[in-house]
């Protein structure tokens, strides 16, 4: 028991610790975002845009929005 207690002391008491701690979660999360697309990829394979599909820079839209002030009065 003293063995788990000194790893846990380790894990989140020292540096190399903490650090350790830390990149193994962003491997984690690398891991996980990495296969959530894999999965998203192979069910939506063939989708092509259409009128009701949404982007989030929609750079086809006349929006009438200008990167210039006085353009945007």
């Amino acid at each position: 028991m003293s063995g788990i207690a000194g790893f846990f002391g380790w894990l989140f008491g020292t540096k190399p610790g903490v650090f350790t701690l830390l990149g193994c979660g962003v491997v984690f999360f690398l891991v996980l975002a990495w296969r959530m697309e894999i999965k998203t990829r192979k069910e939506y394979f063939n989708h092509e845009k259409s009128e009701d599909d949404w982007d989030l820079f929609d750079d086809d839209d006349e929006s009438g929005w200008s990167d210039f002030d006085e353009d945007n009065k």
